[in-house]
């Protein structure tokens, strides 16, 4: 899934160019190319879909040239993560009825690539096995505030597989229940990262979104042909905007959670970019050849490669320039910047957002 504005990293993400099409880290490849480069390692390139906004085909093409044109689906409007879902699964279906799935952001971390891909490797045995929809936990180390919580409940496989069923799913709660999950033991973070067979997640829809089904199921014989853009564009403009969350996935009674340690980010914000980066001896996180530090500490700073930046006597502050923004804030008030965006766009129109 790269279809997403990533407004909580602006200004580095724009609407033009989001944060899946940077080097967000500075390791040399952008975030999408490295998730392709990772599911590469799990299954064939040919079954290897994205989906994007149309706006966006050319950033995915530019960064993954090795992708025919089939492979990348366009949605004309954002509709969220259950149509994005129902596209991909039609479409796949039309190809392999018995296909299984992996639906996977295109803008985390992942550090652990080896039990990365054994924590997919076991969920597709599951849901080949199976008709649950399986989604991949995260052994929480900190109460985060900033990620959904998944509670599970009875085991269902083998105990070395930790996949249990899921009882209840929180969005983003306050520190004090988020220090509550962590000492029950009985929580996990939502990685947002799915696996189940197409049968599976198409009778999911059928059962808890009939009128999404309904839509996307009148395209069934057209997936994959040359009047597939067309039948898209025509239903996109009819589809609900909701999550896959909100609409299978805390309703259906087949759900399952595999428990799992990978060095997993969603990179949601820019203090868990600041978590992943090295850090200096005073324990600032510098992306940028050209930063000159004094008396600045615990701070997150991303200067361009040709631009020379002296900061003096900061302390736990978020320090981005880009080629049209400079944003200078405070850590703790990161959640604030979508405020600060809705506020750039009053006041200066869309050209810096």
């Amino acid at each position: 899934m790269a279809g997403g504005i990533g407004s909580r990293f602006w200004p580095m993400s724009r609407n033009t160019l989001p944060k899946q099409f940077l080097d967000i880290m500075g390791t040399g490849k952008t975030l999408i190319r490295q998730t392709y480069e990772r599911f590469l390692k799990i299954c064939p390139p040919e079954n290897i879909y994205i989906v994007t906004n149309e706006q966006y085909q050319g950033h995915v093409f530019s960064q993954i040239p090795e992708l025919n044109k089939n492979q990348v689906l366009a949605e004309p409007q954002r509709r969220n993560t259950a149509p994005c879902i129902a596209y991909a699964a039609f479409k796949i279906f039309q190809v392999n009825p018995d296909a299984n799935m992996v639906v996977a952001p295109s803008d985390h971390v992942i550090n652990d690539e080896k039990n990365f891909q054994e924590a997919i490797r076991i969920g597709l045995e599951f849901t080949r096995k199976t008709q649950g929809l399986l989604t991949i936990g995260i052994q929480p180390s900190r109460p985060d505030t900033g990620y959904g919580y998944i509670q599970f409940k009875e085991k269902v496989e083998d105990e070395n597989f930790g996949i249990n069923e899921v009882k209840t799913f929180t969005e983003k709660p306050n520190l004090e229940m988020a220090k509550f999950f962590l000492k029950s033991g009985e929580f996990l973070w939502n990685s947002g990262i799915f696996l189940w067979n197409t049968k599976a997640i198409l009778e999911a829809f059928e059962k808890n979104l009939p009128d999404m089904y309904t839509l996307f199921q009148e395209g069934k014989n057209i997936y994959n042909t040359p009047e597939e853009s067309a039948f898209i564009r025509k239903t996109y403009e009819k589809c609900t905007n909701i999550s896959i969350d909100y609409g299978i996935m805390e309703k259906a009674k087949n759900v399952y959670v595999l428990s799992a340690e990978f060095g997993w980010s969603d990179l949601g914000t820019w203090k868990s970019l600041y978590e992943q980066l090295p850090h200096d001896q005073h324990k600032n996180a510098v992306v940028g050849p050209h930063v000159m530090l004094d008396n600045t500490s615990n701070c997150v700073i991303n200067i361009p490669g040709n631009k020379l930046a002296v900061i003096q006597g900061l302390e736990d502050f978020i320090i981005v320039d880009t080629d049209q923004v400079l944003l200078i804030c405070p850590k703790e008030d990161e959640q604030q910047i979508r405020n600060l965006v809705n506020d750039v766009k009053l006041k200066k129109g869309d050209k810096f957002i």
